[in-house]
C-alpha cells in the first residue's frame, strides 16, 4: 500500500527553466562603435579598445557572478524538505546535511548540482521522476529508507557515486536501469534490499560490498539474468524472495550466502533449474521457515543436495 501511496502523491509540476536573456547585451555598443568610426577616424578606434576592454572586465565579473562554486556553509537544513520543481532546488544550496526527508519528484527537476553539499539525509530520500541524480555526488549516508521509485528515464545511479550507507531498505522499483555499478561504494544497508519491476537490469553489479541485509526481495525483472553483483553477500536476517524472474538462468551469485532466517521462496523464474535453489539450501548453516521452491525450470538434481525440499 505505501507503495501506491508514493506512486500516487508524485505530481509532475510544471516545467522551470532558467531564461538567459542578456548573454549578447554587449553587442549594441560594438556595433554603434563600428558606424561612428567610419566619421571619426582613429579617436573612435581608441574608443572602440576602451569600450573592448569594459566589455571583457564586464564579462568576467558576470561569469563569476553566474557559475561560481556552491559555498558548503550553513550546515543543517533542520526539518524535511520537497523538491517539486526546478526552482525549489537552491533553496538547498549550500546545506551539508538535512535532519528530516527528502523528496525530490517530477520531470521538471533536471539540474541537482546546487545539493553538491549535500553529505547525508537524516530521514529518508525519496527519488521519483527523475532522469539522472548527478548532483548527489557528495552523498556519503541516508539514515531511513532510500526509494528509487517510478524512474522509468533513470539509466545510471552514478550520481550516488559516494554513497555508502542505507539506514533502512533500499528500494529499486520501476527504472530504466540495467545495472547497479552507480551503489559500487554501499557497503551497509540496515533493513532490505527491494529489486523490483525493472524492465532493462540484466544485473546487480555495483551491490558487490554488501554483506549482510535484513531482507531480499528480487521480483519480476524481466532481463535479469544473474546475481552476481551479490557475491559478498552471507546473511538474509529475514525474508528470502525470488520471484518471476524469467530471465534468471543461476544462482551464482549467492555463492557466499550461510544464513536465511526467515521465509526461503524461489518461485517461477523460467530459466532457473530447481537444483540451483537445491544448492543454495545445501549450503546454508541454518534451515529458513518455510521453505518454498516451485514452478522454476523441471530439473533432475545428481546428486541430489541434501537440502532439496
Amino acid at each position: 500500500m505505501r507503495y501506491a501511496l508514493l506512486i500516487m502523491s508524485a505530481i509532475v509540476m510544471a516545467s522551470g527553466c532558467h531564461n538567459i536573456g542578456s548573454l549578447f547585451e554587449d553587442a549594441g555598443p560594438d556595433s554603434d562603435s563600428d558606424s561612428d568610426s567610419d566619421t571619426d577616424g582613429d579617436t573612435d578606434a581608441d574608443t572602440d579598445a576602451d569600450s573592448d576592454y569594459d566589455k571583457d572586465s564586464d564579462s568576467d565579473a558576470d561569469s563569476d557572478s553566474d557559475t561560481g562554486p556552491v559555498e558548503c556553509n550553513l550546515g543543517e537544513y533542520s526539518g524535511d524538505f520537497e523538491i517539486d520543481e526546478q526552482s525549489d532546488v537552491a533553496t538547498l544550496a549550500g546545506y551539508t546535511s538535512i535532519s528530516g526527508d527528502l523528496e525530490i519528484c517530477g520531470p521538471s527537476c533536471t539540474d541537482l548540482s546546487e545539493l553538491i553539499c549535500l553529505t547525508s539525509v537524516g530521514g529518508e530520500l525519496n527519488i521519483y521522476a527523475l532522469t539522472n541524480l548527478d548532483g548527489l555526488s557528495a552523498l556519503t549516508s541516508v539514515g531511513g529508507a532510500l526509494w528509487i521509485l517510478g524512474n522509468e528515464t533513470l539509466t545510471n545511479l552514478d550520481g550516488l557515486s559516494a554513497l555508502t550507507s542505507v539506514g533502512m531498505t533500499l528500494y529499486i522499483w520501476s527504472t530504466a536501469l540495467d545495472d547497479l555499478g552507480g551503489l559500487s561504494a554501499l557497503t551497509s544497508v540496515g533493513g532490505g534490499l527491494v529489486v523490483i519491476d525493472n524492465a532493462a537490469l540484466t544485473n546487480l553489479d555495483g551491490l558487490n560490498a554488501l554483506t549482510s541485509v535484513n531482507s531480499l526481495f528480487i521480483k519480476e525483472n524481466p532481463s535479469l539474468t544473474n546475481l552476481d553483483g551479490l557475491s559478498a553477500l552471507v546473511s538474509v536476517s529475514h525474508d528470502f524472495d525470488i520471484y518471476n524472474n524469467p530471465s534468471l538462468t543461476n544462482l551464482d551469485g549467492l555463492s557466499a550466502l550461510t544464513s536465511v532466517e526467515w521465509d526461503f521462496i524461489i518461485q517461477y523464474n523460467g530459466a532457473l533449474p530447481d537444483c540451483e535453489a537445491c544448492e543454495v539450501l545445501d549450503q546454508l548453516t541454518s534451515a529458513p521457515t518455510p521453505i518454498d521452491v516451485n514452478n522454476n525450470l523441471d530439473d533432475s538434481c545428481t546428486p541430489v543436495p541434501a537440502g532439496c525440499p
